[in-house]
């Protein structure tokens, strides 16, 4: 404990966001194979390869919203138990992991049950057709009896990291997804399952992840361990876990809507087609995000702990070389999407009617892409300073204040009504990137010139406003 906890507090900084952030942006990208892999082989599946893609596309905000509830649980509680862990407070940090753990099983039973018994309604009103309602059955029907290992892997995968230990995070990840490259094409193809077996090949891997998962939070090495007198449910504990968690809750959440929104509006406008092409441009902006997810992710243990250790200067350090870092991952990956998008658009689907579409969409939907790592830099950064007001507004502004109404307004005016819906997304990243800076600028400007003190008594009276 005293290892990681010192290299924290005193270890250079740059190497510190490599060390941490490195295995964090490796488990978000492999993590991103999860669903990249089931596309990639559902695409070529013979005679119905698109029709299947598409299908699987309808899904993918119920996925969203699944992964969301795990992040509500454990995004706020993991940086929570890293503060509490900066100021000494070993026995808090644990409780924080036993009612997380607890509450992580309750919002599982709740997901499934809900999925299984509503799951055809919901896909209807997320713009499923009669051609493709049987590939999105097949596939979530199967998905949600998985829910549980997801949150498992995903949400208790946030502790480890949370503790420095970048490393065993990566390989969770990297031992599900590994799986399911495998699995993949053995179920789908050697089996003769199609969706249903690339649906099976996810959960597989995901059972595994959990499994790693648990027993390293039980074994010898963690600082933290799941312990039985810390399950019973502590408002608290839970709730101030819960406030700080709404930020990324929302932030996936609405993607969820987001996805709904883009496909009912596409469906109306271009018809499958078009909602086939927005399950590409999806897997492409993931692309582009979770890496920079993984770098804040590797950021915030050095960011929550120095925090809670009234230690400012290396919080203001830490700071601005994630924000340098996440400028130059983001630049370069847009000059490569606006130069060879046509790349992108093969890795998914042989469809040249698809392709064809999918080349000028993505470089219209992505155009302002490169501004967005100011976005995910500043309000994760909040989260890691547990200032959950700040990072939950954030987590609204681009996607329900400025995208969903800009997908409605925008093709009332533009004759291409396809394109409209499109370049509703370059004018919300340029609108939020500009607030972003503003809310963030003066906040952040307030928090470095207070005097370094220690964090542990501010904490006590955020959590008696929220709890009382």
């Amino acid at each position: 404990m005293k290892k990681n906890t010192s290299e924290l507090a005193k270890g250079n900084i740059g190497k510190l966001l490599f060390k941490m952030s490195l295995p964090a942006i490796l488990a978000q990208v492999v993590n991103l194979l999860y669903n990249m892999v089931d596309r990639m082989y559902i695409g070529r599946i013979p005679g119905e390869g698109a029709l299947a893609l598409t299908g699987v596309g309808l899904v993918f905000p119920i996925i969203i919203l699944i992964t969301a509830f795990a992040a509500l649980v454990s995004m706020g509680a993991a940086p929570r138990a890293s503060i509490m862990l900066g100021r000494g407070d070993k026995e808090g940090a644990e409780k924080t992991l036993g009612n997380s753990f607890t509450a992580l099983i309750i919002v599982s039973i709740i997901l499934t049950a809900a999925i299984l018994l509503f799951g055809k309604d919901i896909i209807m009103i997320f713009g499923g057709s009669d051609a493709t309602i049987g590939y999105a059955l097949d596939y979530i029907s199967i998905y949600a009896l998985g829910t549980i290992f997801v949150q498992m892997a995903l949400g208790l995968n946030a502790f480890i990291t949370a503790q420095g230990f970048a490393r065993v995070s990566m390989q969770t990840i990297l031992i599900g997804a590994v799986l399911n490259i495998i699995l993949d094409p053995i179920f789908i193809f050697t089996f003769n399952m199609g969706v249903k077996g690339a649906a099976f090949a996810t959960i597989t891997s995901q059972g595994i992840s959990a499994l790693w998962v648990l027993r390293f939070l039980l074994g010898q090495k963690t600082m933290i361990k799941i312990k039985k007198e810390n399950l019973r449910l502590d408002k608290n504990i839970i709730l101030p876990s819960l406030l700080l968690g709404l930020s990324p809750f929302i932030m996936q959440f609405t993607e969820s809507i987001l996805a709904v929104v883009f496909n009912t509006s596409l469906q109306k406008y271009g018809g499958d087609l078009a909602v086939g092409t927005m399950t590409i441009l999806t897997s492409v902006m993931q692309f582009s995000l979770l890496p920079l997810i993984g770098l804040t992710q590797g950021s915030q243990p050095i960011i929550s702990y120095n925090f809670g250790a009234g230690n400012l200067d290396r919080v203001k350090d830490t700071f601005k070389l994630l924000l340098k870092i996440s400028l130059l991952y983001s630049t370069t990956l847009w000059l490569f999407i606006m130069l060879k998008p046509s790349i992108f658009a093969k890795i998914f689907t042989t469809d040249l009617e698809l392709i064809n579409m999918v080349i000028p969409s993505l470089r219209i939907f992505m155009s302002m892409s490169l501004l967005f790592s100011i976005q995910i830099a500043c309000q994760q950064t909040f989260i890691a300073l547990d200032n959950a007001k700040t990072s939950i507004f954030l987590a609204l502004l681009r996607k329900v204040i400025l995208l969903i109404p800009l997908i409605y307004i925008l093709p009332l005016f533009l004759e291409n009504k396809v394109n409209a819906v499109f370049i509703a997304e370059p004018i919300a990243d340029t609108l939020s990137v500009i607030i972003t800076s503003i809310v963030s600028y003066i906040s952040f400007k307030k928090l470095f010139n207070e005097k370094s003190k220690p964090y542990h008594n501010t904490l006590k009276k955020e959590d008696e406003k929220i709890v009382v």
